[in-house]
């Protein structure tokens, strides 16, 4: 039997199969309210027709200023509940899970309010630098992640995905590149540990199901957190009742990143090994007997597929013909998709 169409459990939550699809921004909120769009559900539905165990929805921001760009979604409100939960339900009826990735872009904003980080250093020369965060906006931070967990709980999403990768704000904190505070959430690694681990425990205060956190396994700066770093860090989160850890790379600032198939294996399989945790792979993974290999050898739970997924919806469809998996078709589109 195919592993890649093989299910998996995580606290109650059955994925169908291994398939993810990754996070990607969309940029698509022109109204600039945070609120899903006819694209969104578009885009969304035709994955979750195209049979994916599991679609995460796009970073989506805890607070107005903590967007990406003006175009980001949001759970920052009560009002951006209702969408969200009929796009859940909609995606349900085709048998897949969902999930949604919450995030605060610190200092990579591009909003036009003024911008928070963890330190008063700009993410690059075209950027506007940040306001050095008080302790109680830090608070309001680690509530606002709880109340957008709360919000994802009514929406009736089965993952969460905190984003503390990508040079964004969770991430910012954890490295020595951008975090020169001298209080308690900055200079040694448990304490640049400090708020992430904090968002955490408020999360799993109020959400009982699955918990997926990605990092930036390699930050590709020699005066950044190392990979022993983020080992330390995926055990700290393992403690803290994470379920997943999605091992993703770059970019606290400006780096050139030679990337090519698989090229984020190594974290995810050490990670695996080491803490004994779950771990996604992630990153050009763009065939069915790679992903098939990966999770046979064990060097990952998860594939989670990006741009593959753009370029084709129904990706999970050739690689069920591909490696002879069983997946069940719509309805309407029997006459094409059996196998």
């Amino acid at each position: 039997m195919s592993k890649l169409f093989s299910p998996l459990t995580m606290r109650n939550v059955t994925f169908k199969n291994r398939i993810v699809m990754s996070p990607m921004c969309m940029y698509s909120c022109n109204q600039q309210d945070g609120k899903l769009t006819d694209w969104h559900r578009v885009h969304y539905l035709s994955r979750a027709i195209g049979q994916i165990g599991l679609i995460i929805i796009e970073s989506t921001a805890v607070t107005p200023q903590g967007r990406i760009t003006p175009q980001d979604l949001g759970i920052w409100e009560d009002e951006q509940i209702l969408s969200l939960q009929e796009l859940v339900n909609n995606i349900h009826e085709y048998g897949s899970k969902v999930g949604i990735q919450i995030s605060h872009a610190g200092r990579k904003s591009q909003v036009e309010e003024d911008i928070l980080a963890p330190s008063p250093l700009s993410y690059d020369e075209t950027r506007k630098t940040p306001i050095e965060m008080t302790h109680q906006q830090i608070e309001e931070t680690v509530w606002a992640f709880q109340e957008a967990a709360i919000r994802a709980n009514e929406a009736g999403f089965d993952v969460i995905e905190i984003h503390a990768a990508h040079g964004y704000l969770l991430n910012q904190f954890l490295s020595p590149i951008s975090n020169k505070r001298e209080d308690e959430y900055g200079g040694c690694r448990e304490n640049r540990f400090k708020l992430l681990k904090e968002v955490i425990t408020s999360v799993r205060q109020v959400w009982k199901k699955p918990l997926f956190i990605r990092i930036s396994s390699n930050e590709y700066d020699p005066e950044g957190n190392q990979f022993e770093d983020y080992l330390w860090y995926s055990s700290e989160m393992k403690n803290l009742g994470v379920d997943l850890i999605d091992c993703s790379s770059g970019v606290v600032r400006p780096t050139q990143i030679t990337a090519y198939p698989g090229y984020h294996l190594p974290y995810s399989h050490r990670i695996k090994q080491s803490i004994g945790i779950a771990t996604s792979a992630v990153g050009y993974i763009t065939e069915p007997e790679q992903a098939e290999i990966i999770l046979k050898q064990d060097v990952a739970d998860l594939i989670f597929i990006g741009r593959e997924l753009l370029r084709n919806p129904y990706w999970v469809y050739h690689a069920a013909k591909v490696l002879g998996g069983n997946i069940e078709g719509p309805v309407q589109y029997e006459r094409g998709w059996r196998l």
